[in-house]
């Protein structure tokens, strides 16, 4: 019976509703009348006859958000990431039980109506204006078309309620556009449609994803009972959630089979037999991205995700790029290769622990190619006790933090620097336990002066020194007086061309302790640059994506890694000859390979607060960075991992991981070897040195001394410094000299002397000024970059 007013009759909304109804019977929608009280029933101006033809006459399907698979360089699983965790499927690979129950339960008509069931609106209708509560008369199409609207909001609530709303406008506006999409698509691809588009509840988008979220299999292998739920879900996917509400979801899904035994596609023996059936469930936790990633490369994939976001190959602008990856459907191969990556963790694993204050963190490159084959730190990915989102490895903009200071894994840049201006190995300086910082130039032409000192790591440490041994045993004065006679623009420049910068993005501060690793740079860094070392002069930029797919299998343009000659084959071959020896018998020994030639440099700061080894073979370079990321932990008097230390360096913390990591990682691959030059550096704590160069030069200057770059235009070959007796040019700044030699404009003369570029004797020399930027760094005394 009709609900009646308290005055008697039918109510005004009801005699409407009838009315609609059998408007609607009539064909009066389709056939362009308007309605009655269309402002009354909540129908816009597109709910008139005018409204409804003006609608776009084609449904714009957004392509559906689905899981992307993020996998290594062998095609293992590295992580699956999703704004909609939905995997896409035909319906060929859907199971019959799950086809006839979804339509017997929601659109029994669905093979029998068109776009819009009349007889269905009717019914609805009727039994909505009497007191027998609500039904609905939507078809599988229109539902459909609802859903895509859904989809097309995305995480927009806005958009989303607009998208909902129960209102006849949108009402008209489904059946609009369900008329064309029956037109289009046909019975079979919409109810393929359908499925793959609708919400099952626990994250679940598609009928894919909620077989294997429920069951843990796929829907082409749903049983009868398993059909049954899902298909009872999508009314109510919270309300009938058999996790949280099972008796709910057990009574509905009943209902389901009942209404196929009903419909005749089940027999009534079936339905029982299902219907006693416990739910059966084997649910899958929701894997969703780089906090489920496998072998400790949640960090690794990360970075993917940020390198996808940030380069301009997978879309002009970042929004573009957001959608794509939001959107996803995507398989991306990366660089990763499982091996190392699980060596790298159990290396850093087996010597910190996630619960220390202290962290280490370690990245892989190879040589030649910029693959990022291994990433991670000993704090894992996550936002639980003692994890972090916060990638130590790299740079700030990719996730990273704001990087840490490298200390003496800085030293071969200022010495490829010296190469590169000819200086050889044999530049001897005096370099004595502790020394003023000689005042350097930035390359804006600023003169920086400082009264403080460095010193070297122990009191036995004095010199002189050559280049190879002040590498060897990290002599931190042998480099601040290197770094003056160099200039501070070469080192800088050869940072650059190294890809070494600052981790927080701004230019690297310079002044008289930039030789000494006082910037703040990221592990991968550091590793790309020694891979360039390992790869004879030659950098490429650091990739972690081999290939991308999309939906659809096409392939897509990813980011090449860029090779750029960033020093002479010739200086890198002096470099690794230099650096070979300190793992072989200066201070990182420990991290010494067995059985293949190794080369690398220890780290430590001031005070302790990092350490590092950065080292490299042939075929595979990597850094290992130790330290309290809060930078307020000093590494004194404390235990980490399984061992004390009195005060860690680089040579006891970082080199004996990096041993074990790069151990596991190599083996199998072929042992290669470096191409080693002679150093021809004498002893320089002999007296027999050459007094005046190897040539006593013409009147012309042109047999100058050669301790480093060519002096000038005509600069020769000339000798070196020992103990503060130079052989050759050197060079004063102000009142303070420091040995070997600058080059200037014209000058070069045999053992000539040159103040600020005075001629004195023999020719002369300056200062040389060259175009840069970056803040001014100012020592903070007692030095840094100790082995």
């Amino acid at each position: 019976m009709a609900h009646k007013r308290s005055g008697g009759g039918v109510s005004t909304a009801q005699q409407a509703a009838k009315f609609l109804g059998v408007s609607v019977l009539a064909g009066v929608v389709l056939a362009g009348i308007a309605l009655p009280a269309a402002g009354a029933l909540g129908l816009s101006a597109k709910g008139t006859v005018k409204g409804f033809d003006d609608l776009p006459g084609e449904l714009k399907q957004p392509p559906l958000s689905q899981a992307s698979k993020i996998l290594d360089a062998n095609g293992g699983l590295i992580a699956t990431v999703y704004s909609r965790d939905r995997t896409v499927v035909p319906i060929t690979q859907m199971s019959p039980n799950i086809l006839n129950a979804l339509v017997d339960i929601e659109d029994s008509r669905f093979y029998e109506h068109g776009a819009i069931d009349l007889k269905g609106i009717l019914r609805a209708l009727s039994h909505n204006a009497s007191d027998s509560g609500t039904q609905g008369a939507s078809t599988l199409t229109q539902q459909y078309v609802k859903n895509v609207f859904v989809e097309e909001a995305g995480d927009d609530q806005s958009k989303v309620a607009e998208a909902t709303q129960q209102t006849v406008g949108r009402k008209i506006k489904e059946m609009k556009y369900a008329i064309q999409v029956e037109k289009e698509l046909g019975k079979k691809k919409i109810l393929e449609n359908y499925l793959n588009i609708t919400f099952f509840g626990e994250q679940a988008y598609g009928i894919e994803a909620a077989s294997e979220r429920y069951f843990s299999t796929h829907a082409k292998d749903l049983t009868l009972p398993q059909a049954a739920m899902l298909a009872g879900l999508v009314q109510s996917p919270t309300g009938y959630d058999p996790i949280t509400s099972p008796n709910a979801a057990t009574e509905r899904r009943n209902t389901v089979l009942a209404r196929m035994a009903q419909l005749k596609d089940i027999t009534a023996a079936q339905a029982a037999a299902a219907e006693k059936a416990p739910l059966g469930l084997k649910v899958s936790t929701p894997k969703n991205g780089c906090i489920t990633a496998v072998n400790g490369a949640g960090f690794f994939c990360d970075y993917v995700r940020e390198t996808f976001l940030q380069n301009a190959a997978f879309g002009k602008t970042k929004a573009d790029r957001a959608k794509l990856w939001d959107t996803g459907g995507l398989t991306i191969h990366t660089t990763l290769d499982p091996k190392a990556q699980k060596s790298l963790i159990n290396g850093i694993s087996n010597h910190v622990y996630k619960s220390d204050t202290i962290a280490a963190a370690m990245t892989m490159v190879q040589p030649g190619t910029g693959k990022v084959i291994a990433m991670g730190q000993s704090k894992p990915y996550g936002l639980d006790k003692n994890e972090t989102q916060i990638n130590y490895s790299v740079d700030q903009d990719m996730d990273g933090g704001e990087g840490f200071q490298n200390g003496s894994t800085f030293k071969p840049i200022t010495a490829a620097a010296a190469l590169e201006a000819g200086y050889k190995p044999s530049q001897t300086y005096p370099s004595p336990n502790k020394l003023q910082y000689p005042d350097v130039t930035t390359c804006s032409g600023s003169v920086l002066h400082s009264d403080k000192t460095t010193q070297n790591e122990l009191p036995s440490e004095v010199g002189p020194f050559s280049m190879p041994d002040a590498l060897k045993q990290s002599i931190n004065t042998y480099f601040v007086a290197l770094e003056a006679d160099v200039g501070l623009c070469p080192i800088v420049k050869m940072a650059d061309k190294l890809g070494v910068g600052r981790a927080d993005g701004k230019p690297l501060v310079e002044g008289a302790s930039l030789t000494l690793g006082t910037n703040e740079v990221s592990p991968l860094s550091v590793a790309a640059a020694y891979a360039a070392f390992a790869n004879r002069g030659v950098y490429c930029t650091p990739i972690v994506i081999n290939s991308v797919t999309n939906a659809q299998g096409k392939h897509l343009t990813v980011p090449k890694s860029l090779c750029s000659q960033a020093m002479s084959q010739q200086t890198a071959d002096t470099l690794n000859t230099m650096l070979k020896g300190v793992v072989d018998d200066g201070t990182g020994t420990a991290a010494n390979l067995t059985g293949r030639e190794t080369a690398g440099k220890t780290g430590t700061t001031d005070n302790r607060y990092a350490a590092w080894f950065a080292g490299y073979t042939p075929n595979l370079a990597s850094a290992v960075w130790m330290g309290d990321p809060a930078h307020s932990r000093q590494m004194i008097d404390i235990t980490i991992g399984p061992t004390s230390y009195d005060k860690v360096q680089g040579a006891t913390g970082p080199a004996p991981i990096w041993k074990d990591a790069m151990t596991g990682a190599l083996e199998g691959s072929p042992v290669e070897n470096f191409t080693t030059v002679p150093l021809n550096v004498p002893d320089p704590t002999k007296s027999d040195q050459p007094t005046n160069g190897d040539t006593t030069g013409d009147t012309n200057g042109d047999g100058g001394g050669d301790n480093g770059k060519g002096h000038g235009k005509h600069g020769g070959n000339g000798g070196f410094t020992v103990m503060g007796t130079t052989t050759g040019a050197i060079t004063t700044v102000g009142t303070s000299t420091a040995g070997g030699t600058t080059g200037g404009a014209d000058a070069g003369a045999a053992g000539g002397t040159t103040t600020g570029g005075t001629t004195t004797t023999g020719g002369t020399s300056d200062q040389g000024t060259t175009d840069g930027s970056g803040g001014i760094l100012q020592p903070s005394g007692g030095g840094t970059g100790f082995p």
